[in-house]
């Protein structure tokens, strides 16, 4: 069975890059996410062999999303990608989104099982987020028949930061109904987060599909354990 799909994040900072791995990876710790930063010598720039090293390190079999944080980091990766024959071309993809948050978006969606288009695809969703939520809106039962909804109240501290987030989209992953959380997608680690509900906060959580009332009551009884930070 092949390793889920891997992350490679080139920064012209090697601290840049290591920190960023260092983050992604407290939300996916499953998940082989490799620092590529820096040049050969230590310096601020890119290294071509850094970056061919990190692809190989990160490819267990189902595919690499790379993240650069400027336009010559995507040269280089783009140049790196260009030697690889078609069959190894064809599982990586330079993903254009913003090095930290797309880094933390794949790195969860790879966590969740998701192929190599879906954790590109997440990454993607950190470019122009703030755009995204103005299209979403909560689901209720008078809009959609069927829906499931309950609400409950945020304990945990520190409200729905980074890793509980993080704990709530890879539980709603396991189900194939849609889920919304306070009128965002439930999936979306960056929608969540962009939420910025604090202890206290009312969570609203809807879902329409067949698995809906197990996904609501499973994601309920998650915010009602305090995720673990009670």
């Amino acid at each position: 069975m092949a390793a889920p799909v891997g992350i490679v994040v080139v920064s012209h900072s090697s601290k840049i890059a290591e920190g960023t791995v260092e983050l992604a990876a407290q939300m996916a710790p499953s998940i082989t996410i490799v620092a590529a930063g820096g040049t050969d010598e230590g310096g601020i720039g890119t290294s071509f062999d850094r970056i061919s090293q990190g692809l190989t390190r990160a490819q267990g079999g189902s595919g690499v999303v790379i993240l650069c944080d400027l336009g010559s980091a995507i040269l280089t990766a783009e140049t790196v990608v260009d030697f690889l024959d078609d069959a190894e071309k064809a599982l990586v993809v330079i993903a254009d989104a913003p090095v930290v948050e797309g880094t933390v978006a794949a790195a969860v969606s790879a966590e969740t099982g998701g192929s190599l288009a879906d954790v590109a695809a997440a990454a993607r969703t950190a470019t122009g987020v703030a755009d995204a939520h103005a299209d979403e809106r909560d689901l209720s039962r008078a809009e959609v028949a069927g829906a499931v909804e309950r609400s409950t109240t945020l304990i945990n501290p520190s409200g729905l930061h980074a890793r509980p987030a993080a704990e709530f989209v890879k539980h709603a992953g396991a189900f194939s109904s849609s889920i919304q959380i306070n009128g965002v997608d439930a999936k979306s680690l960056l929608r969540i987060m962009g939420l910025g509900l604090p202890q206290g906060s009312t969570v609203s959580i809807v879902a329409t599909g067949d698995d809906a009332v197990a996904a609501v009551d499973a994601l309920v009884q998650l915010v009602d354990s305090g995720f673990g930070e009670v």
